[in-house]
């Protein structure tokens, strides 16, 4: 599949069966977001799979799932992540963004659905799952099978701004 079939191919899943993501799968995922890139190769990511019903319980208490059968909490190492030296811009979340997209993209070429999760109590989640002081939770991804129809891939077509309304060439 082309790079871009398989971008438009991907979306926010909101329903999910009931049925477990095979481990395989699971390690591609993984292996998908050891290999992102990261600011000075950093890798400042630790990430949290969740997949057993005790953990599931902890993730409701902050967050909700949409069913999804696997979660992974992708947290940031504030201790390990580049700093920009002209500003101290802590780049982890960065690096952590760009491995949640990776393990997202990987997903979606396995037959998965995802949903990346920004909405949830942080404190909850770091007392629930005892995350250091040096350790942030940046965003969860829900994976799982999508219950229901797939989104259209032609839907950005409408629902995207045109490339003219957020590029700019040499100068703002």
């Amino acid at each position: 599949m082309e790079f871009l079939d398989l971008a438009k191919k991907r979306y926010s899943v909101r329903k999910y069966q009931n049925k477990k993501v095979e481990e395989e799968k699971l390690l591609k995922i993984l292996e998908a977001g050891r290999i992102a890139p990261t600011a000075a190769n950093a890798q400042p990511q630790r990430l949290i799979v969740v997949r057993e019903e005790k953990g599931l319980e902890k993730l409701h208490k902050c967050a909700r799932l949409y069913g999804a059968p696997l979660a992974v909490i992708v947290c940031a190492n504030h201790d390990s992540s580049w700093k920009r030296p002209y500003d101290k811009k802590d780049t982890s979340d960065i690096d952590a963004s760009i491995v949640t997209d990776h393990m997202m993209l990987e997903a979606t070429e396995l037959g998965l659905g995802t949903v990346w999760i920004c909405y949830f109590a942080p404190e909850v989640l770091r007392e629930e799952f005892n995350l250091p002081d040096n350790i942030e939770p940046v965003n969860i991804l829900a994976i799982g099978y999508a219950e229901g129809e797939d989104a259209l891939p032609d839907r950005h077509d409408t629902m995207r701004k045109p490339i003219k309304d957020t590029v700019v060439y040499e100068t703002f």
